[in-house]
C-alpha cells in the first residue's frame, strides 16, 4: 500500500475518487453547501491549473527548439539515422491525420451521453460552448492563413496563439542549426536549460496534483455527483482503444520489412510485457535490443542505432492520444471545430511530438494537451481530471510505442539491406 501511494498517478487518481465521492454523498443527501464555499474549493483548483499553464508557452517553445536540434543532430549521424527522423516524422504526421479522420467518426457513432457530457462540462467549471466558438472565429480562411506568421511572437505567445508560436519555433529551431558550431550550442545550452526550469516547476506544481484535483473533483461531485463518471469511462476507452489501434498497425508495419506475423508476434510478446510493467519506453530498450537482435536477427549496428534513436525521438501513440483527448474535450463541450482548427492542431500535436519525448508522463500531459487544446479552440479545465485517470491510457500508450519501434527498426532493417544488395549489383 506505502509503494502505491509514492507514485503520483495513484495519488491522483485516489484524490478525484475521494473528491468525487465526497461531493457526490452530499450531493444526493440534500444537504445544503454554501454557493461561497463552493467558490472557494474551485478557486483552490484553478489556482494549480493556473501554475501549470503559466509554464506551457516556454516549456512548448524551449523544447521545440531542442527537439529540432538533436532531431538535426541525428541526422546528421550517417545514412540509416536520417532515413530513421524521416520515417519517425513521417509515421507521426500520418497518425496524427488519421486521427483527426477517425475519432471524430468514432465519437459520431459512440457519442457520449448527453448527461453525462453536460455533468462533466459544468462541474469542471468550463467555459460554455457558445463562448468558445465566439472565441475561437478567426475570421475565416484568409485571415487563419495571415495568422500563421506572427507579426509579433510576444504577443501571439500572450494571447495563448499556439499555431503561429509553434511555427516560430520551428523556424527559430532550424535557422539555429544553421549557426557555427558553438554559437549554435550556445543556443541551444540556454533553451535547453529554460525548458529544464519549466520543468522542474512543473514538478512542482504537480506535488500538488492531489490537492488540486481533489478540489476540482469535489467541486464536480457537489455540482453533478456521479452523473460525469459515464464521460470518465467512455474517455479511458477511446483514448486507450486509439493507442491499441498503434499496436495492431504495428504488425503490419513490420511485414513490410519482411518478418512474417507470427515470428513478429512472438518477438513481441517480452517487450509488451516489460512496457506494460514499467510504463517507460526507456526502461523496456534492453529488452527490445536483445529481441531485436537475438530472435529478429537483426544486425547490431542497425538495431543498436534505430532503437535508442527511436525511443529519443519517435513517439508514435503521442499525437494519436493527444488528439484524441482534445477531440474528446471538444466532443463533450459541444464544439465543432472548423478544418483549419484541426489543422492547426495536427501540426501543433506533431511539433510537440518531438518536443515532449523524454519527459515524465505527467509533465508531457500538460505539456502536450494544452498547446493542442488551445490550438483546437477547446477549454482547458478539463485537463486535471482527465490526468487522475490518464494512468490507464499511459499503458496503451507505452504499448504502441514500443510496438511501433520495433517495427520501423524491422523495417529500416530491410530497407539497408536492399541497399546493401543495389550497391553489390
Amino acid at each position: 500500500m506505502i509503494s502505491v501511494l509514492r507514485s503520483l498517478s495513484a495519488r491522483v487518481l485516489i484524490a478525484l475518487a475521494l473528491g468525487l465521492g465526497i461531493g457526490a454523498a452530499f450531493q444526493s443527501s440534500g444537504v445544503t453547501v454554501e454557493p461561497g464555499v463552493i467558490s472557494g474549493v474551485e478557486a483552490v483548483g484553478g489556482l494549480w491549473l493556473n501554475a501549470l499553464q503559466m509554464t506551457v508557452v516556454p516549456l512548448v517553445f524551449s523544447l521545440l527548439v531542442t527537439g529540432i536540434a538533436a532531431a538535426s543532430d541525428a541526422a546528421a549521424t550517417g545514412r540509416l539515422a536520417a532515413r530513421s527522423v524521416l520515417l519517425f516524422v513521417g509515421l507521426v504526421a500520418l497518425a496524427a491525420a488519421l486521427t483527426l479522420l477517425l475519432v471524430p467518426l468514432v465519437l459520431a457513432v459512440w457519442p457520449v451521453g448527453a448527461q453525462a457530457a453536460q455533468a462533466l462540462i459544468a462541474g469542471a467549471g468550463a467555459a460554455p460552448a457558445d463562448g468558445l466558438e465566439a472565441a475561437a472565429q478567426g475570421g475565416g480562411f484568409a485571415q487563419w492563413l495571415m495568422s500563421l506568421a506572427p507579426a509579433n511572437p510576444v504577443r501571439a505567445a500572450a494571447e495563448n496563439a499556439v499555431l503561429p508560436l509553434v511555427l516560430f519555433g520551428a523556424f527559430f529551431g532550424f535557422a539555429a542549426t544553421r549557426l557555427p558550431t558553438d554559437q549554435r550550442a550556445l543556443i541551444v545550452n540556454v533553451f535547453e536549460a529554460v525548458a529544464q526550469i519549466m520543468i522542474i516547476i512543473v514538478r512542482w506544481v504537480l506535488l500538488a496534483a492531489p490537492i488540486g484535483v481533489f478540489a476540482l473533483a469535489l467541486v464536480l461531485g457537489l455540482r453533478s455527483g456521479f452523473g460525469s463518471a459515464p464521460a470518465l469511462i467512455h474517455y479511458i476507452v477511446l483514448v486507450s482503444g486509439a493507442c491499441i489501434v498503434t499496436v495492431i498497425l504495428s504488425y503490419p508495419l513490420a511485414m513490410m520489412g519482411g518478418v512474417r506475423l507470427p515470428r513478429f508476434a512472438r518477438a513481441l510478446v517480452p517487450v509488451q510485457a516489460v512496457a506494460f510493467s514499467t510504463q517507460s519506453s526507456l526502461g523496456t530498450l534492453p529488452v527490445m535490443v536483445e529481441r531485436a537482435q537475438d530472435f529478429l536477427g537483426i544486425p547490431e549496428r542497425v538495431a543498436g542505432l534505430v532503437l535508442p534513436l527511436a525511443v529519443a525521438i519517435f513517439r508514435i501513440t503521442s499525437p494519436v492520444a493527444n488528439l484524441s483527448v482534445a477531440l474528446f474535450i471538444a466532443h463533450v463541450s459541444g464544439l465543432e471545430p472548423s478544418v483549419g482548427q484541426m489543422a492547426a492542431a495536427g501540426v501543433v500535436a506533431l511539433a510537440v511530438s518531438i518536443g515532449t519525448v523524454g519527459l515524465p508522463g505527467q509533465v508531457s500531459f500538460f505539456a502536450s494537451m494544452a498547446p493542442i487544446c488551445l490550438a483546437l479552440g477547446v477549454p482547458l479545465e478539463l485537463l486535471p481530471l482527465l490526468l487522475a485517470v490518464e494512468v490507464i491510457p499511459d499503458i496503451f500508450r507505452t504499448l504502441g510505442n514500443v510496438s511501433a519501434d520495433m517495427a520501423v527498426t524491422v523495417v529500416l532493417d530491410d530497407s539497408e539491406g536492399e541497399d546493401v544488395s543495389a550497391g553489390a549489383a
